[in-house]
């Protein structure tokens, strides 16, 4: 190769430039251009060069010096790797370079390096060459430059050596970093060098005695862990030290002949340390004003620390210094006591003002006189306490601002204990107590704010005599929770998921109120529930079967009663009054002219737009106690929390501005942990929220619940129903036998279609209006849906109709935004397994799955669903049972939840009670599906199909 010659080696040169090694060839001809290629084409740490950069020089030669860093420098002199057809030769500082390199190398290996005492300061460290016995060896200056800069790039590097710094840090603490202006101190400081002396000394600040004055001092001790701080008395002369007055212990004989050498050592340093501390003969001040005393303490140790003198404090300093006054508001004993009970947030509670200073409680008055005084140290009751003039000043300000002020609310108390106080100046050091004004509760609050934040502490309340049911576990402790929270006049969100019966423990609860009323012989007056329309119908059906002695009344439909007087007279000797959210805002006066014993919102979240006419319309309504069932109290938004709770008790969490600054924006911007924690504590108390997956909550349920889920019907739903009816009825004397019964059979699905969606019977297509405002079934379905969707869960939702099912699956997927694949029997077997594999695939998301009952109502394994949807009804049990299985069968690891839609008024209702109460059918009957509906005279059809008004919606 062109250029290349044994004969002719380059001659390699360097030097050490203060950041790195510099290489340069003295005349390399022709391969000048690619030298550094040449020279590094083997070398893997420097990248083959490329990690190499060139100098600036002045020289016209092609060939640029390079500059090494020093790790690569050190890696590449102990071995070269040139190409291999490339001599070299080394001038003779290359050679010097080459063996700096190995005795790097060796120091680096041994250990053979130490700080350098004379390099070590402002910041800059410096490194030197130490043998095996510890002695220093000199070195050049430019190779301890390089040594220091080989040590400095380890650590930043190095992952051990980061390691390993980080923990000498810790153990040395400041000494490491800062120079002592002694040497040998130093190095003995970092365990460099042994210390001859049999003791060590310290600068003590003695607590004052009797005459009220803080001292200065030496103290010694020996080496042995054990071994007592003996504090040393200054003599006349300087110099002439012996043991403090009161102290039992003596100097050892053996101390004597170097106390006084080491200790004007020790002197010295104490005075160039502290300049300003100077007494008399220029000795460090042997006593100090409280003042002085304090500024030591501050900081005057920490300037002696630094330079590398042990200083002995009282040991209550560090706490001391941490601590800051705590402003309590001391609640008188009988509030909350049977003498004196609570009844709201808004109930003012008596207090009084008292200051903690550590372990001493000192009167608005004491706290006064002893802030006049001035001092930052003083001692209350055989305890040091340490004052900031700051705190004083904000105290002073806070006590004027709220001096006359006697009395808080209960809400004011809430937030004041769940949120460790009130912070008056939240500027605080690391690990010192911020500035609070708290509040110190008595027995009988302390009692109540235990139990609110541990239902498992709260007395269980008799279940109503006049309850038909059994309550479980859990649903006796929250009947109980919603009577304790009654009891003080405190508003409650029960927040159970779906499925753990909230309307079960919502009626257990105006049982409970009735027979307690009735025995304190107070006045019935009755509550009001509001819910969804979907819903009216199934709260009345339920209220019938668990309550069947409470007095219901539902203001609703087109002929419910108007004006003040007339709704009066309506809710007269009712215990509970239904009514809708959309009439609670159109029918505002009516409402709002009662004050209600009870006032419950079910789907609160219904309210969590505070803007609406409708939640301002609620908001308004009086009652004694507010309660807020919701499966789901946040969807989306914080505010939508602060919305139910403003409902369940009104200004806890502020107002909406407010909580927008101080909770939202850090929570939901920065996901500030400390906020989501006081959130959380200040919610609990009002939240009682149970999850299927609870264990305990589990133990209690059955393996399968069922239950049924009653709807109304739309008015555009009414009039088809009553067309069907009308035109059916009109035929059946006029046809023959078999045209009866086909003639029946044909209307039950049609009126079947017409439950389900006025869509459905109009034949209309994918591109027709099948939106869920106009069927109650299907607005139902959708919410429960999206319910089940947030909780992760899945759900089997069964149809008779193939269009149907179709527009289930179409909305369900907009609404969920997740997979809802539809089985039906047009599928092809592959699609069909497809179908079935990513549904019962726990990784890949779905929403539901919608199926024909024939298709897919027998045969399949779909356990990833613990919700299953009987969307129209087969009204064959087993039919439907065996569809349910589908769910609830071997593999299924979840309670499984049964919803069996029904529309109110309708043929549904009244065949769904048939069934229930098994009134002139048996079940062979039954299992004929609904061929047994055209046997039956034309008043029992009529009796049937005939639908009841007072289920239709206005």
């Amino acid at each position: 190769m062109k250029g290349f010659s044994a004969a002719r080696p380059i001659v390699v040169d360097g030097y050490w430039n203060g950041s790195g090694i510099v290489l340069q060839a003295e005349d390399a001809g022709e391969l000048e251009a690619r030298l550094k290629d040449l020279l590094f084409a083997w070398h893997e740490p420097s990248w083959y060069g490329a990690d190499i950069d060139y100098v600036e020089s002045d020289s016209t030669r092609k060939a640029k010096p390079m500059l090494l860093r020093p790790l690569t420098a050190l890696d590449y002199l102990l071995s070269p790797q040139p190409v291999r057809m490339l001599a070299i030769a080394w001038s003779s500082q290359g050679e010097q370079l080459r063996a700096g390199a190995l005795r790097i190398r060796e120091a680096l290996e041994s250990g053979g390096f130490e700080p350098d005492w004379s390099r070590w300061a402002d910041g800059e460290r410096g490194w030197r060459f130490r043998d095996s016995q510890g002695q220093i060896e000199e070195a050049s200056a430019w190779l301890a430059g390089w040594l220091g800069a080989c040590v400095e790039q380890l650590l930043q590097e190095d992952a051990g050596a980061q390691a390993a710094w980080s923990g000498l840090a810790r153990a040395l603490g400041p000494a490491l970093e800062r120079r002592s202006p002694d040497e040998e101190d130093w190095y003995i400081g970092l365990g460099l060098k042994q210390d001859r002396f049999p003791f060590r000394i310290a600068l003590q600040l003695a607590e004052p005695g009797d005459d009220g004055v803080w001292r200065l001092r030496a103290a010694l001790r020996g080496r042995a862990p054990d071994s007592a701080w003996i504090p040393l008395e200054r003599g006349a002369k300087p110099g002439s030290w012996r043991p403090a007055a009161g102290s039992e212990l003596s100097l050892p004989e053996e101390w004597l002949p170097l106390l006084e050498e080491r200790l004007a050592k020790e002197e010295g340093k104490w005075r160039t340390a502290l300049p300003d501390w100077s007494g008399e003969e220029d000795m460090v001040k042997r006593e100090l004003a409280d003042e002085e005393a304090w500024r030591f303490l501050e900081q005057a140790s920490l300037q002696l620390l630094d330079a590398g003198s042990a200083v002995l404090l009282p040991g209550w300093w560090d706490a001391v210094r941490k601590r800051r006054v705590r402003l309590k508001a001391k609640l008188r004993s009988a509030t909350g006591s049977a003498e004196q009970p609570m009844f709201g947030l808004s109930q003012i509670v008596q207090f009084d003002w008292k200051l903690a200073l550590g372990g001493a409680d000192l009167s608005e008055e004491e706290f006064m006189q002893l802030a006049a005084q001035n001092k930052r140290l003083m001692k209350i009751d055989g305890e040091w306490v340490h004052l900031h003039p700051e705190d004083i000043t904000r105290i002073r300000s806070w006590i004027k601002k709220n001096g006359g002020k006697k009395g808080l609310s209960f809400r004011e108390i809430m937030q004041m204990h769940l949120q460790g106080g009130v912070v008056l100046d939240d500027e605080a050091e690391e690990g010192e107590e911020l500035l609070k004004a708290e509040v110190e509760l008595n027995a009988h609050l302390q009692q109540l704010m235990t139990r609110l934040q541990d239902t498992s502490e709260l007395p269980l309340v008799d279940v109503p005599g006049s309850f038909r049911g059994q309550l479980r576990p859990y649903q006796h402790q929250g009947v109980s929770w919603l009577a304790f929270l009654r009891r003080f006049g405190l508003g409650a969100t029960l927040a159970d998921d779906m499925g753990l019966g909230k309307t079960i423990q919502f009626t257990a609860y105006l049982l409970h109120v009735r027979e307690t009323g009735a025995a304190a012989g107070e006045p019935v007056r009755p509550s009001l529930l509001i819910c969804p329309t979907s819903v009216i119908g199934n709260w009345e059906k339920e209220l019938q079967r668990f309550a069947p002695g409470l007095e219901v009344r539902l203001h609703y439909g087109p002929r419910r009663a108007r004006g003040k007087e007339a709704f009066q007279a309506f809710a007269d000797g009712a215990d509970l009054v239904i009514t809708s959210y959309a009439l609670a805002s159109l029918d505002e006066e009516e409402l709002g002219g009662l004050e209600w014993e009870s006032l419950c919102l079910d789907e609160a979240q219904n309210i969590k737009n505070v803007y609406t006419k409708q939640s301002s319309a609620i908001r308004s309504l009086p009652s004694r106690h507010r309660i807020a069932l919701t499966g789901t109290p946040m969807e989306n938004r914080l505010s939508e929390l602060w919305s139910i709770y403003d409902f369940t008790n009104p200004g806890y969490l502020g107002t909406l501005p407010e909580f927008r600054r101080a909770v939202i924006l850090p929570i939901e911007k920065d996901r500030d942990a400390e906020r989501i924690a006081s959130l959380q504590r200040r919610i609990k108390p009002f939240m009682l929220r149970r999850l299927k997956k609870d264990p305990a909550i589990q133990l209690s349920l059955p393996e399968k619940n069922e239950g049924q889920v009653y709807v109304t019907l739309t008015a555009e739903q009414g009039a088809l129903y009553e067309t069907i009816v009308s035109e059916l009825l009109e035929k059946l004397d006029t046809l023959a036998p078999m045209q009866r019964r086909g003639l029946i059979l044909a209307s039950i699905t049609r009126l079947k279609q017409v439950c389900d969606h006025p869509a459905l019977l109009l034949g209309e297509d994918a591109s027709g209006d099948w939106s869920p405002e106009r069927s109650a079934k299907l607005m139902r379905l959708v919410e429960m849906c999206e319910e089940i969707a947030a909780e992760g869960e899945r759900a089997l939702i069964f149809t008779q109709f193939v269009d149907m099912g179709a527009a289930l699956q179409r909305l369900l997927q907009e609404r969920l935004a997740l997979p809802v694949p539809y089985l039906h029997g047009g599928v092809p077997k592959a699609r069909r397994d497809e179908m079935i594999e990513a549904f019962q695939d726990p990784e890949r998301p779905h929403g539901a799955f919608v199926l024909s009952l024939k298709a897919g109502g027998t045969g399949l394994n779909l356990t990833e669903a613990n919700h299953v949807f009987h969307f129209d009804r087969w009204w064959n049990p087993a039919v439907e049972n065996q569809a349910t299985d589908r769910a609830f069968r071997i593999g299924q690891r979840r309670q499984v939840q049964v919803h069996k839609f029904v529309a109110l008024g309708t043929l549904e209702e009244r065949i769904h009670e048939m069934i229930e109460r098994k009134q002139s059918l048996s079940e062979q009957v039954v299992s004929q599906s609904e061929q047994w509906i055209t046997e039956l005279s034309n008043e029992e059809l009529k009796e049937i199909f005939t639908l009841r008004k007072e289920w239709l919606e206005s």
